[in-house]
């Protein structure tokens, strides 16, 4: 590809753009299938009651998403209540206490490596012009 020099800075900023859009696809792609990877980890680590809706209530919900980045959140719908004290466990009411159970931090902390080395993997492969 020929550019005459008056029109250099206007190619090389085309590419700079098309590349940050490539990036953001890529970002947003990885960021989905990290949060799914950690909802699940967490459903197959959770403590499991008599009807097991606790590992069932866990979803990914997106809270904000524009051109070039998304928010999701790894959640438990309806029993968000438990997962706290599931995880640091927590004294009784007649004394003792309950072990933690910890299923979350585990997940989440395994999740942001994978993220990470997949995005990193992901730039570094990218097509060049």
């Amino acid at each position: 590809m020929n550019v005459k020099i008056e029109n250099m800075a206007e190619e090389i900023i085309k590419g700079l753009e098309e590349y940050s859009d490539m990036a953001a696809d890529e970002l947003k792609k990885e960021v989905k299938k990290t949060a799914n990877n950690i909802k699940k980890d967490i459903q197959a680590n959770a403590p499991v009651g008599e009807t097991g809706k606790y590992s069932k209530s866990w979803s990914v919900k997106k809270e904000r998403e524009t051109s070039n980045s998304i928010e999701l959140v790894v959640h438990s719908r309806n029993r968000y209540q438990l997962a706290h004290l599931l995880e640091k466990g927590h004294v009784l009411r007649q004394g003792g206490r309950v072990s933690a159970k910890p299923h979350i931090g585990p997940a989440e902390e395994k999740g942001i490596r994978e993220l990470e080395e997949n995005i990193m993997r992901k730039l570094q492969d990218a097509p060049s012009r």
